[in-house]
């Protein structure tokens, strides 16, 4: 497993971040025996870094991974905290939680542009203040926007920038991948830790992934990558892709037998952007939300490419 500095912050990361969402109530739902199961065998093959937040109710499958294997890990949390009371909350709550005394990385969630980040900037005094107490060992923001990975990589005070990059651009808000490119590259001069999420466009991509992976692997301004996992099989094929390894028959075989489904996540708006797009009628918009009709659906992800939410996943 490659492992690199993330930025400026003296941790080392393995190349291959476990996507933490992926094992949760908001997608496999598995329970935090299984989920932490899965994690644990990601530590195991030398995965020691992993990307989660108060959103993902993910906490407790960390907790037993690290029950169930002693290796290292560097966990990287978010929130959506505006004020100072909030973000102590999650941060106590995390730490509760998780079962330790000190986070390695909190950020703000899905930040837009540096209003955004401004916005919540009380919260971020706050983990600013438990990183100087060396509560926190750095902090940053997520985005799926181009603007906000520039308005961050300014900001002296923020040392991870979490930003959504794939070799399609899905999911990019506001520019093309090439605009991402730029600005993630704009960021790791300024001396920011990056690692980058969604590889496989939420699993849009599912169908080209040798080209992704192929993609996001040959982009040096990446410290670290999160991919989603929520089988051993899963995991044992992301470490072997990352270590440059062939992957083994058994491996592919079951990845691709995996049953898959469409979903479209809760903040839907019921735009109607994928409706439009969609040429089997297999998804349309029903009392303001998108609804999926499994039987007519082939799983292609093309209408995820068109949702401005990024709500549309193959999971």
């Amino acid at each position: 497993m490659e492992y690199n500095e993330l930025g400026k912050t003296g941790m080392k990361v393995s190349k291959l971040c476990f996507g933490g969402l992926t094992v949760g109530p908001l997608q496999a739902n598995l329970s935090p025996e299984e989920g932490g199961k899965i994690i644990a065998r990601a530590m195991e093959e030398g995965v020691n870094f992993i990307d989660t937040a108060d959103l993902y109710h993910t906490y407790f499958h960390i907790k037993k991974a690290m029950e169930y294997s002693k290796k290292e890990l560097i966990i990287s949390t978010k929130s959506y905290d505006y004020e100072k009371s909030g973000a102590e909350k999650n941060f106590l709550k995390a730490l509760n939680q998780l079962g330790r005394d000190y986070i390695d990385i909190f950020m703000l969630h899905e930040q837009e542009s540096l209003l955004t980040i401004q916005g919540h900037w009380e919260a971020m005094e706050y983990f600013i203040g438990q990183k100087d107490k060396g509560n926190i060992r750095a902090v940053g923001i997520s985005t799926h926007r181009v603007e906000a990975v520039y308005a961050a990589a300014d900001i002296p005070e923020l040392d991870i920038i979490h930003p959504i990059i794939n070799i399609n651009g899905i999911g990019i808000d506001d520019g093309s991948r090439e605009d991402m490119e730029e600005a993630i590259a704009y960021a790791k001069g300024k001396g920011k830790g990056i690692y980058g999420m969604k590889p496989l466009g939420g699993g849009n991509l599912l169908h080209n992934i040798e080209k992704c992976f192929d993609y996001i692997l040959g982009l040096d301004t990446l410290d670290s990558i999160a991919v989603g996992m929520q089988s051993e099989e899963e995991v044992l094929y992301n470490v072997h892709r990352f270590n440059g390894q062939a992957i083994p028959s058994w491996i592919k075989n079951n990845i691709d037998k995996k049953p898959r489904k469409l979903l479209v996540d809760f903040w839907c708006e019921g735009c109607g952007n994928c409706e439009r797009k969609c040429t089997h009628d297999a998804i349309k918009v029903v009392d303001g939300k998108a609804q999926v009709d499994r039987e007519k659906c082939v799983l292609c992800g093309y209408c995820g490419a068109y949702c401005p939410q990024f709500c549309i996943k193959v999971i």
